[in-house]
This record gives C-alpha cells, sequence and structure tokens, in this order.
C-alpha cells in the first residue's frame, strides 16, 4: 500500500529536522549592487574639483598679470624719474663744464689818467700774463681754463690816485680786491687746492 506524497517542508518549526551533523542550508545572499552610481557621483565630485582648480588658477593669474603690470609701471615711473635725474645732471654738469672752460677778469670803478697813462692792469697764469686795457671805467675779459695752471690773477694800480674793485672767477669761484688813492694795487687771485678746488 502506498502513501501519498506529502510536499517538503521548510525547515524550521513544524518542519522536518535536520540530521544531527548538517548544517542548514543558509539562505541565498541578496545580489550585489552595482558600483556605477559610486563612479558617476565621484566623477561628478571630479569634475567640481577641476573646475575649482581652474578657477583658482585664473585668479592667481589674474592678480599676478595686475602685479606685473603695477611693477612695470612703477619701474616705468622710475626710469623716467631716472632719466629726468640723469639729463639734469647732464645739463647740470655741461654749466658746470662751460664754466670751468673760461676764467673770467673784471675791474671796474673810478681811475683817472696819470703820469704814467691810464690804470696798468695785468691777468693771467702762473704761465700766461697778459696787459689789459682801461676803457670808460672798466675792463673784463676772458681766458681758456688751464687744469694745470697754479693760479689765475688779476692786478690794477692805481696812476696817482682813483678807487677801484677787481676779482677773478675761476670753476664757479671768485676772488674780489679793492685799491683805493695814490698808486696802490688791486689784487685777486684764485689758486688751484690740493683736490683742484680753486680758492
Amino acid at each position: 500500500m502506498s502513501h501519498p506524497q506529502q510536499p517538503p517542508q521548510q525547515p524550521g518549526w513544524g518542519g522536518p529536522q535536520q540530521p544531527y551533523g548538517q548544517q542548514p542550508p543558509f539562505p541565498p545572499q541578496p545580489p550585489k549592487k552595482s558600483g556605477r552610481g559610486k563612479v558617476v557621483g565621484f566623477g561628478c565630485l571630479g569634475c567640481a574639483g577641476v573646475l575649482v582648480v581652474i578657477g583658482i588658477i585664473a585668479a592667481v593669474a589674474s592678480s599676478g598679470s595686475d602685479s606685473t603690470k603695477s611693477t612695470s609701471s612703477a619701474s616705468k615711473s622710475e626710469t623716467s624719474s631716472a632719466d629726468t635725474h640723469r639729463s639734469s645732471g647732464r645739463s647740470a654738469g655741461k654749466k658746470q663744464g662751460t664754466e670751468k672752460k673760461l676764467v673770467v677778469f673784471k675791474a671796474w670803478g673810478t681811475a683817472p689818467s696819470g703820469t704814467l697813462g691810464p690804470l696798468d692792469i695785468t691777468y693771467g697764469s702762473d704761465t700766461d700774463s697778459r696787459k689789459g686795457t682801461w676803457k670808460n671805467g672798466r675792463f673784463e675779459t676772458t681766458l681758456p681754463f688751464n687744469e694745470d695752471a697754479l693760479y689765475y690773477s688779476l692786478t690794477a694800480q692805481l696812476q696817482g690816485s682813483g678807487d677801484i674793485h677787481c676779482s677773478v672767477t675761476v670753476a664757479g669761484n671768485t676772488k674780489k680786491g679793492h685799491a683805493s688813492g695814490g698808486y696802490n694795487i688791486c689784487n685777486a687771485q684764485l689758486s688751484s687746492g690740493l683736490f683742484g678746488d680753486w680758492k
């Protein structure tokens, strides 16, 4: 006599027990999730990071160009001020050089002619002595400047009466003299100093 077949039952309460020593079957594992979402998420974060880095680089580049512009403008202003200083220095040097090229001799005042004639004037340097001519109460002349000269001088001697002044100018420095009455002599002299400074 055959027994009717019973449907298999799940292990657990009320179902058939597993024989001793056998492990119950484990429930099936849930399927693994795809990592596609993570990749997409990281990709978006990566794009955002790249944009941030590009923005920072652009900001630094623009500030660098601004600082370069300000530096170049500052250097231009410094260059223009230096050029101005040089040009003014050159003009001052030219002026000083022009003054150094000529030595100026002067005499002025009242000097009536005496028995020996008009005022007796001698001028020049230690190596070059010349005679001057008094005209209408004044005498003025120049000589080329010689750096090797030890001194430049002017002497003007009265001829019995009068009152005169005299001067010598070398490299912007002037020495003056005065004489009055009789046969007195007006004397002005500048000497080259140890360092070429005329005194």
